[in-house]
């Protein structure tokens, strides 16, 4: 895996999944599963690689 995120790509997902994973406490019943929905981005942005992005050939990481 190479990673294939840029930095503020990975921060944005890492908050965003982080909001979304909260809503676990707001929402009632069933609709709580909703909220592991927000692993997806955190855990992208986390390993730094997103597989959406390899196959559409997308890269934000800047390299040297």
């Amino acid at each position: 895996m190479k990673i294939n995120e840029g930095s503020l790509d990975r921060i944005i997902r890492v908050i965003l999944g982080l909001i979304i994973l909260a809503l676990w406490f707001v929402l009632q019943g069933n609709a709580q599963y909703l909220a592991l929905i927000g692993l997806i981005p955190l855990i992208t942005g986390i390993i730094g690689w997103c597989p959406l992005y390899t196959i559409f050939g997308i890269d934000t990481n800047k390299r040297k």
